[in-house]
């Protein structure tokens, strides 16, 4: 579908769910992060992370760890509720939650009970104002019960790692799921009233064939899932140790991920959902995020594709990111050091970044880039970027109509690639992130 051009592709490119990236924070006093805490304004959005997992799979990059060790998973909860208080303690009053995450890791490692007392602890300290509830939720450690406690509290949004339904596949990747077990998660959450429930796919697997993509995406479509997320797999051993678990000979090569992103994006975009970005899918007219993406409404944020409003986005739980318009700020990453730092009420930021004005107006061309597929340049970015951007237009992969940048659609796998362009921060070495497709 896509017209393959290798040479555009040869160079790793972040996934910019902030700009600048994580990858280019440096220390940050956490100082910083309380002024802007203090300096906070109108509606905003909560992370929580839960760095847990019942088993770990191999290819995963989160920062999560086993769910094994009790006495560590309850220190864990009673330095992030210690958190919730801290941070609450300096929003001005007035400030309201109207959105709620919950990551990881998989949230569904700890007990629905201590889930329960996150949630009474956000509502007393918080002001919470008919908040979005999210959850992302691993379904080999799903049951019932868990299910009732989401239709309790709320949740709406549930989102499921299951990545691929070949057996094979499964087996390379330690991610063993029977298609009972997800079938059985979708039938809890959709008792549960949970109203949109995400698969996660992925491509690019360990001796994954695209007869194997096209089985996972048509049992997707058929299990009534409202929202798709087709990543290709990062194979990064040098920087994910546990992925030198997997044998890289078995992988596909460029030319087969290629192939597999293509088929993907076709195969959904002709079976009843709106692309959001060219690896993100929400059903046609029923969900929120495919009425964004038509509207122009669509964001970018650590949770991916959103259609958040909110300009800020506190996050809660080691290694997790807080967002503001001036600042990026990143509680500590060791789990042990999170723990000492907020279990004593200490911010537990450690890492971060001030956003300078040409940082916000670069993020904003790369953000409408990955979102709406356009976005106005300015002459002098525009001359800037000139030479790079060639190659792209003259394969007629992007346009420039007077001060607009215009992504065409066989240009929509190089997206990342073309935003990068306006990247003044990418003589960090391109060891440290994926392929673009």
């Amino acid at each position: 579908m896509w017209p393959y051009h290798p040479e555009l592709l040869e160079t790793p490119v972040p996934r910019y769910t902030s700009y600048p990236t994580a990858a280019d924070f440096d220390v940050l006093p956490s100082c910083h992060y309380r002024t802007a805490l203090e300096r906070t304004e109108g509606d905003v959005s909560l992370y929580l992370h839960i760095p847990f997992c019942e088993q770990i799979c191999y290819y995963c990059g989160c920062n999560t760890g086993k769910a094994n060790k009790r006495k560590r998973l309850e220190s864990y909860l009673r330095a992030l509720h210690r958190e919730i208080e801290t941070v609450a303690g300096l929003l001005p009053r007035g400030t309201r939650v109207r959105r709620i995450a919950f990551g990881g890791g998989s949230p569904n490692a700890i007990a629905p009970v201590e889930f329960l007392r996150l949630i009474d602890a956000l509502t007393i300290h918080f002001e919470i104002d008919e908040p979005v509830f999210s959850i992302e939720l691993d379904p080999r450690t799903m049951d019932r019960e868990w299910a009732q406690v989401l239709g309790a509290v709320g949740v709406e949004r549930a989102s499921l790692g299951v990545q691929t339904f070949a057996e094979h596949c499964q087996q390379t990747i330690g991610r063993v799921q029977p298609e009972e077990m997800i079938v059985q998660t979708v039938d809890w959450l959709r008792e549960a009233n949970v109203s949109s429930i995400n698969f996660d796919l992925m491509y690019g697997l360990p001796g994954q064939s695209l007869d194997d993509l096209q089985d996972s995406m048509h049992r997707t479509r058929v299990l009534g899932a409202d929202r798709v997320a087709l990543f290709g797999y990062a194979h990064v051993p040098h920087i994910v140790a546990r992925q030198r678990v997997i044998d890289a000979s078995n992988l596909p090569d460029r030319h087969e991920r290629f192939a597999m992103a293509s088929a993907g994006f076709g195969y959904f975009l002709t079976h009843g959902y709106v692309p959001v970005g060219f690896d993100h899918f929400a059903k046609a007219g029923s969900d929120p995020l495919a009425s964004a993406a038509t509207g122009g409404r669509v964001k970018r944020n650590f949770q991916g594709f959103t259609d958040d409003p909110s300009d800020v986005l506190i996050g809660l739980g080691a290694s997790a990111i807080s967002s503001f318009p001036g600042l990026l700020a990143q509680n500590e990453k060791n789990s042990g050091r999170y723990r000492m730092k907020a279990g004593d009420g200490q911010l537990a930021v450690t890492r971060g970044i001030h956003r300078s004005a040409d940082d916000r107006y670069r993020g904003a061309i790369i953000e409408r880039l990955l979102c709406d597929g356009r976005s106005r340049v300015g002459a002098r970015l525009l001359g800037e970027v000139a030479l790079r951007l060639a190659p792209f237009i003259e394969r007629g992969l992007a346009h420039i109509d007077s001060e607009w940048l215009s992504i065409e659609p066989d240009g929509l796998p190089y997206a990342r690639t073309i935003a990068s362009l306006f990247d003044a921060y990418r003589a960090v070495s391109p060891r440290q992130f994926s392929s673009a497709v």
